[in-house]
């Protein structure tokens, strides 16, 4: 500052014989001077303070639902939601924990008609219940339980599908079981083996669907519905299933989902030309990895999307890993958990982790420079946190009364599909999540 002041006095040096004078009046603009840099420098200081805190700092948090409109009262379940908050600023709603939860599941396997035989392990005799009683906590923010008073409301006059395999299929009867308290769904259609299915809930005009397409690009699958398979599956990696493409333009939201068909044994297929297979010993041909076929799909569904012309939502959730211990589905592997991991305790497979780093890359890329010719692609990264839940699986409940006879008996266990209710529930709280404030959120 004296810098400064010399060098704007200096160059206009009074004269010697009015020394007193001049003295008296310098010695009175430097005063103001002064005072009025000090006045300055308060507002400029005063501006910074009142700042608003950064995201990553401890803010009021101010409710999910204040801008949207009053509905009726609803019970005691449903109205905590209304009370839980979100966090202001950035929050990756995938990095948490898994908290004991005392209130439980929406509903039981009583309340719900919707829930397969094989994911329904109160009704199959499962004996424990603890499984029941977490939730998905992320570490900087609060995440509201889902309202399916409100989620109803939001869908009015919209159509939602389920596109992927049985995991997906798995997730929409959580999603159904959980509707079902406010309202019930009728199902319109399905196809011949009820993989396919179509509900819809009349006073609200909501269509929800599942779209069964394993692979999500084109595939000759010669499997039953016990997963035997008479030949390789032939996949066309350049080319999508119109099964759920064909579709697309009439839905207003989608969760597409994929994955863990790839590690199957598969020819390979591009420009109607057989380039390479996966697992396929004794055939003669170039191993390209199941991840060279997932890496090539998800490029193809993801331009498609984003290029659709189509304003839909799709979020894309990533593969689920399984929980197989001493061995695989077909050799004996079991899932015997009671308690979720603790973060520190679990690593991810080197084939999970493969899958999961290509979703996440693929994902990234495709979404860089944002919608151009189609909606909004969000990423419903679900996979550490079912990494956590050793515990959600129907194990040996698959069947009814696996040991009613034989207590020792050597049963087919299931490691992969979570029980309903389950840990399954809590992927609602984050898709509603995502819809209701997504904008927020990584």
């Amino acid at each position: 500052m004296v810098k400064e002041m010399r060098s704007v006095v200096n160059p206009f040096s009074p004269p010697k014989h009015n020394n007193v004078i001049i003295k008296f009046a310098v010695s009175f603009l430097l005063v103001g001077l002064a005072f009025h840099l000090l006045i300055s420098d308060s507002f400029r200081f005063s501006s910074v303070v009142e700042t608003p805190v950064p995201a990553n700092e401890e803010t009021e948090p101010e409710s999910l639902v204040a801008s949207l409109p009053a509905e009726e009262p609803v019970s005691n379940d449903f109205a905590a939601n209304e009370s839980q908050t979100s966090q202001p600023g950035k929050c990756d709603l995938f990095v948490g924990d898994w908290i004991p939860d005392p209130s439980g599941p929406f509903y039981t396997n009583q309340s719900c008609l919707q829930i397969e035989g094989h994911q329904n392990c109160m009704k199959n005799g499962r004996p424990d219940s603890g499984y029941l009683h977490w939730r998905w906590n992320p570490r900087d923010c609060s995440l509201p339980r889902f309202n399916p008073k409100k989620f109803l409301r939001l869908m009015r006059n919209k159509s939602w599908a389920f596109i992927g395999d049985s995991i997906s299929r798995n997730h929409v009867q959580s999603l159904l079981c959980t509707l079902s308290q406010v309202e019930q769904a009728v199902e319109v259609y399905h196809d011949e083996e009820y993989r396919s299915r179509i509900w819809r809930f009349p006073s609200h005009n909501f269509t929800l669907s599942v779209i069964w397409t394993p692979f999500l690009i084109k595939a000759d699958i010669f499997e039953d519905m016990n997963g035997v398979s008479s030949s390789e599956i032939q996949l066309h990696l350049d080319k999508l299933d119109k099964k759920w493409t064909d579709q697309y333009r009439n839905l207003d939201y989608a969760i597409i989902a994929g994955g863990k068909w790839f590690l199957k044994t598969a020819i390979y297929h591009e420009n109607n030309v057989v380039t390479g297979c996966h697992y396929c010993h004794g055939k003669n041909l170039t191993e390209l990895g199941f991840d060279y076929a997932y890496r090539k799909a998800l490029q193809l569904i993801f331009n498609f999307i984003t290029n659709s012309g189509h304003k839909a939502l799709a979020f894309f959730r990533t593969a689920t890993p399984d929980h197989f211990e001493n061995g695989e589905w077909f050799s004996g592997g079991t899932c015997n958990r009671k308690v979720p991991f603790k973060e520190d305790k679990v690593k991810m497979t080197d084939v999970d982790t493969i899958m999961h780093n290509i979703e996440l890359e693929e994902f990234e890329k495709a979404t860089a420079l944002g919608p151009e010719k189609g909606g909004a692609l969000k990423l419903l990264d679900t996979t550490r946190l079912s990494l956590l839940r050793p515990d959600g699986h129907p194990g040996p409940y698959r069947q009814f009364q696996p040991f009613a006879e034989d207590k020792n008996a050597k049963v087919q266990n299931d490691c992969l599909h979570w029980c309903l209710p389950g840990p399954i529930d809590s992927w609602n709280d984050l898709v509603m999540e995502m819809v209701v404030n997504g904008g927020i959120y990584q």
